[in-house]
């Protein structure tokens, strides 16, 4: 996710929201900052649900903010979390439990 989609997502998200800027930078850098590093650095497999409740009690834990803000936040920047979400898809299938287009469907996980 480049800086200008970061805007993006944090512009949108503090404009459909009563909430400042900065708590929702805060938010949704660190929300999608760590969905990034998992993308770059793990070779852990995730299902979608359970990678974005991951990442939702990893952005409670690092910011200090109540859960409902946050799940609140993330919530509106869901298009955003989904997009890094498919990035992933596309650079580490395997990471995901996603199979190759050559893996036998029996031999890995389910696609998402």
């Amino acid at each position: 996710m480049t800086d200008q989609e970061l805007n993006r997502a944090i512009q949108y998200v503090t404009a459909s929201t009563s909430y400042g800027r900065d708590m929702v930078a805060d938010i949704l850098t660190t929300g999608l900052g760590e969905m990034t590093t998992l993308a770059t650095q793990s070779s852990a497999r995730f299902e979608r649900d359970v990678l974005l409740e991951y990442v939702c009690q990893w952005t409670i834990k690092r910011t200090g903010q109540p859960e409902p803000l946050v799940r609140e936040i993330l919530g509106y920047a869901s298009r955003w979390l989904d997009e890094v979400y498919e990035e992933i898809a596309k650079r580490q299938p395997e990471a995901l439990g996603l199979l190759s287009d050559d893996e036998d469907d029996d031999e890995g996980a389910e696609p998402v």
